[in-house]
């Protein structure tokens, strides 16, 4: 198996471990759904891990937290609205990430700007179908996320350029980190 793989799949699993336990936590105090922890994490990921694990982590997480905590909940199905949202994510963050030479911002950027178009209209169309007003509980849903928008846009940067400049096994020894301060 090659390093690269290994480190990967080694690196996915502890990000999905967090992915599940992070949200249980931010929930005990009333703030999961404001912070996004998952969401948080498994965008993380997509900076750490290569392309496939970042999708399969995204994809699969989102149902085991639902499946062994009940969040996200299985019914309305938004887990399974999740599941597919995070993988693009995910994948979008790892793709633009190493598309870029490694520059955060333009990735980190654009994929939450696409975890929020996307969410938007998922929960424009589950609304509708649960007989609530659709407009309201997407702009409802929008603003409740702008915390989590807020902990993604520092905590994300902060963390994979402090990993990027310990020259450990999750960065190549010749990869320079961008500054994560503008």
């Amino acid at each position: 198996m090659k390093a690269e793989t290994l480190r990967g799949m080694v690196t996915s699993a502890a990000m999905a471990a967090l992915g599940i336990l992070l949200p249980i936590a931010f929930h005990a105090v009333g703030l999961g759904s404001k912070f996004m922890p998952m969401v948080l994490v498994l965008m993380l990921n997509g900076f750490l891990s290569p392309l496939p694990w970042a999708m399969l982590t995204g994809a699969v997480v989102p149902i085991a937290s639902g499946l062994m905590t009940g969040m996200p909940p299985l019914y309305p199905p938004y887990c399974l609205v999740m599941s597919p949202e995070m993988a693009m994510v995910s994948g979008l963050a790892a793709a633009l990430y190493r598309l870029s030479k490694r520059r955060i911002w333009p990735a980190l950027v654009t994929a939450i700007v696409f975890d929020r178009v996307a969410s938007i209209a998922l929960t424009y169309a589950l609304a509708g179908r649960f007989g609530l007003p659709p407009r309201i509980v997407s702009i409802a849903s929008f603003a409740q996320g702008l915390p989590g928008i807020a902990l993604q846009l520092t905590v994300i940067p902060l963390t994979v350029s402090a990993l990027a400049r310990r020259r450990g096994i999750l960065f190549h020894p010749d990869h320079e980190p961008e500054t994560p301060l503008l």
